[in-house]
């Protein structure tokens, strides 16, 4: 009876990623490049309203026990409105609009530090919160949360975009607007350079949820063996690398320039999944923990250098695109690391990791790359393009 219910589990959850996922690919593309032309409280104010609907729509389904299938209903719907994904693109272009070219990649990381504390808080606060009274009272918190959060952007938050203009939601042009950021860029170089920094984020977002995914699986089996306060301690040290890599962040530009930044981040990276990869005791586990402090440096550059290959009327358009390929990230990591674990189980329970580590080489030689060809075609040698000469 256990394993068909863990059957059932697995299989819902496949349909309910699914779900979302595509009635975000639908929507987020849409929104994104809407918001461009109207603002962004919008595309801010629709998201946060959907969830807030989801999570009453779950609420139900416990309270009146309901068929598991309302759960994809609820998913649907806050897909169809964004949901976490335009929640993100809105974000990250906000900050784009309202922060200068040179600030840009630190604002960019103080906003994913932000995604690291709530995810801390969530992880740790919302686990004991469900053990001790169950799953309705966290849930009616995700409805009180997500309720706030559309209040605030309807009534407190400042628009960003300068220049509104009426525009349709429902027609073709804001798909193309994302075509066009890939095939005809104001800039000959941009079109190659948008495509591999995408690639580089998407190898980088993939490798940091399949790793993430199978931590507390390693934990839990032997030789590590950790009980639940461990793996709480393991989960929180995870995330505290949001916050150092912030911190780094801030120190390193003072002397380097953003894509070696993201290199040094992405070496952290690199050596904390190899030695997580061999560790065998608590102390060696942990010191992976440790070395991956500067693990989360290399995404928020990333986005600020996308950010700045783009106008500014096409900040939503590229922020969606990128939000769409950070849900693929999810779907990809989910199905490929937890299918290596189990296939290299037998011979090396850390060999995910190991694979993740080599695969973080690609993006390395990509930011090494471009730099290394930025810096002989002289090409965008000025931060700002208004200080050139």
């Amino acid at each position: 009876l256990l394993q068909e219910v863990e059957v059932l589990v697995s299989r819902w959850n496949l349909y309910i990623n699914l779900g979302g996922f595509f009635a975000c690919l639908f929507s987020v593309t849409l929104l994104g490049a809407w918001s461009d032309s109207v603002g962004r409280r919008p595309a801010l104010i629709l998201p946060a309203a959907g969830m807030a609907l989801q999570t009453a729509i779950y609420l139900l389904v416990m309270y009146l026990e309901l068929h598991v299938a309302f759960f994809l209903l609820g998913r649907v719907v806050s897909g169809l409105t964004g949901d976490y994904t335009l929640i993100l693109a809105g974000c990250f272009s906000y900050v784009a609009d309202t922060s200068e070219r040179r600030a840009r990649t630190f604002r960019v990381a103080v906003l994913e530090a932000c995604l690291g504390i709530a995810g801390m808080v969530a992880s740790i606060g919302g686990g004991q919160w469900r053990r001790a009274q169950g799953y309705i009272n966290p849930f009616w918190m995700a409805f009180a949360a997500s309720l706030a959060a559309t209040l605030y952007a309807a009534f407190f938050l400042r628009e960003s975009v300068k220049q509104k203009k009426e525009t349709k939601l429902f027609t073709l042009r804001h798909y193309k607007a994302v075509y066009r950021l890939y095939t005809a860029p104001e800039q000959p170089s941009s079109r190659w350079k948008l495509a591999l920094y995408s690639l580089a984020f998407f190898v980088i977002v993939t490798v940091h949820f399949g790793a993430k995914d199978l931590y507390v699986l390693y934990e839990l089996g032997f030789p590590l063996c950790w009980a639940s306060d461990l793996i709480g301690y393991g989960s929180a040290a995870s995330y505290l690398a949001y916050l150092s890599s912030l911190a780094g962040l801030r120190l390193l530009q003072l002397c380097l320039e953003d894509a070696w930044v993201a290199e040094i981040g992405l070496i952290s990276n690199i050596a904390g999944l190899v030695v997580i990869s061999l560790a065998t005791t608590t102390p060696l586990m942990f010191t992976g923990y440790g070395i991956l402090f500067l693990s989360m440096a290399a995404t928020p550059v990333i986005r600020s250098k996308l950010s700045k290959l783009v106008s500014e009327t096409e900040q939503g358009a590229l922020f969606a695109s990128v939000a769409c390929v950070q849900g693929l990230c999810s779907l990809v990591a989910t199905g490929v690391f937890n299918s290596l674990y189990a296939a290299t189980l037998h011979f090396m329970r850390g060999f995910p990791f190991l694979f993740g580590a080599i695969t973080l080489l690609i993006p390395a030689a990509i930011l090494g790359w471009i730099q290394i060809w930025d810096s002989k075609h002289d090409y965008n040698h000025f931060p700002d393009p208004s200080l050139s000469p």
